[in-house]
């Protein structure tokens, strides 16, 4: 399994709206995503910042690229963009981020 993490932007004042939304999270996204490989997810908020820090583990045969042109993925993104930093079709903006240490 790899892990990566990432990381994206909450509008402010959105904080206890995005924890709801993920709180009642969409029985067929998580299937989808479990679907593409993905797997042990989390999501942490700086509130500070209003920075979203994301870490998930995903299979070496993931198919994570494939999940933009999956109809319940895009519906979520736009459910969500009026609460994140989104592109014009509604995706998150996702900055990869670098691990620079790791201790099992």
């Amino acid at each position: 399994m790899e892990q990566i993490g990432f990381r994206m932007q909450l509008n402010e004042g959105q904080a206890i709206e995005y924890q709801r939304r993920h709180d009642e999270i969409w029985p067929e996204l998580v299937s989808l995503l479990k679907d593409a490989g993905v797997s042990d997810y989390s999501i942490f908020l700086h509130e500070p910042t209003n920075s979203l820090f994301a870490v998930l583990r995903r299979t070496p045969a993931h198919t994570m690229d494939k999940l933009p042109l999956e109809p319940v993925m895009q519906k979520w993104w736009a459910y969500m963009a009026d609460i994140m930093l989104s592109g014009a079709n509604s995706e998150p903006v996702v900055e990869p981020m670098e691990r620079v240490f790791h201790m099992e």
